[in-house]
């Protein structure tokens, strides 16, 4: 029979439970993480068996979402220690000073090696025996088998799958095999890699200070000219910082949630610009607005998007 004492226990952990979770605020840079590699984690998942939610919330954790010293030196996601490896390594201050870390040449192989780790490892060997969508169970298993020393990783992990819904993922069939290659290219310049983004069907970056379109062609592994091409520009056209460099052919319209939309025009956008953001053809904008190439836009236009 529950006791009065439990009850008292179990609603007490539940509410500190909630009151974590409800402090916890969104990130832009966790999702935005996610939105990288969500893929790369499912095609873990279905390769290793490790859930795809627990692989993204210890990235988020270890690296700080990408953004830590430990990754951005030697691409390493999720904190491994050397451990008997033979491959490259990079040297950081965590419970000891200049402690030995794994260093990868891709964010892939980062994400691999974590797997193959824990899938290898016998003390690792119980969560396997688990259900892929017990995302709580493998939190706490982790924690258990020693895998961070702070008393409250298997919470924060936790906390981190249900604010961002990562458990949805744990259920994938298919991911986006373009997304998840993009994980094993390197950095042909001593900038990280672009980060690739999502929108109206298509891949697209944000283009930085150097950028031409043959760097970017050699860098995501699709012909500077194609690239050019998708974005209705000459292959040695200069790109401007801030830019929107789309890296598939633009769709015809824009996405559905713009059909009884308008977009106002405001100072300094052109057609072209238009065209860009959304992620539609130049000559199919001006086609469904029923204007010439010649038109001289004002502030203020209303154009159709679909």
């Amino acid at each position: 029979m529950t006791t009065r004492k439990t009850i008292s226990v179990l609603l007490c952990s539940w509410l500190l439970s909630g009151s974590a979770l409800a402090q916890m605020k969104w990130n832009q840079q966790y999702q935005q993480y996610i939105y990288q590699y969500k893929d790369i984690a499912i095609e873990q998942m279905q390769k290793w068996r490790v859930p795809a939610s627990i692989t993204l919330a210890q990235g988020i954790l270890e690296s700080g979402a990408g953004n830590s010293e430990l990754t951005r030196k030697g691409n390493n996601h999720f904190g491994i220690k050397c451990h008997e490896w033979r491959g490259r390594k990079v040297y950081h201050d965590d419970d000891q000073r200049n402690e030995c870390f794994r260093a990868y040449d891709s964010p892939y192989e980062s994400f691999e090696d974590h797997s193959r780790f824990l899938a290898t490892g016998k003390r690792y060997s119980a969560l396997f025996k688990l259900k892929l969508t017990d995302y709580r169970g493998w939190a706490k298993g982790l924690k258990a088998a020693g895998y961070a020393t702070n008393p409250q990783y298997a919470q924060r992990l936790i906390d981190i799958i249900q604010l961002y819904k990562l458990y949805e993922y744990d259920k994938a069939k298919t991911y986006d095999k373009f997304m998840a290659s993009h994980a094993k290219d390197r950095a042909t310049t001593n900038q990280p890699l672009h980060v690739l983004k999502i929108y109206n069907k298509n891949y697209y970056i944000i283009a930085r200070s150097g950028d031409t379109f043959r760097l970017i062609g050699d860098e995501i592994g699709i012909s500077y000219k194609k690239i050019a091409r998708y974005n209705e520009r000459d292959k040695d056209a200069p790109i401007t910082p801030g830019e929107i460099i789309w890296l598939k052919k633009k769709q015809k319209k824009a996405p559905k949630e713009y059909k009884d939309r308008l977009h106002y025009v405001k100072k300094g956008e052109s057609m072209y610009s238009i065209a860009q953001k959304y992620g539609i053809r130049l000559k199919s904008l001006y086609k469904m607005n029923r204007l010439s190439p010649d038109y001289d836009l004002r502030v203020g236009d209303q154009l159709r998007l679909r």
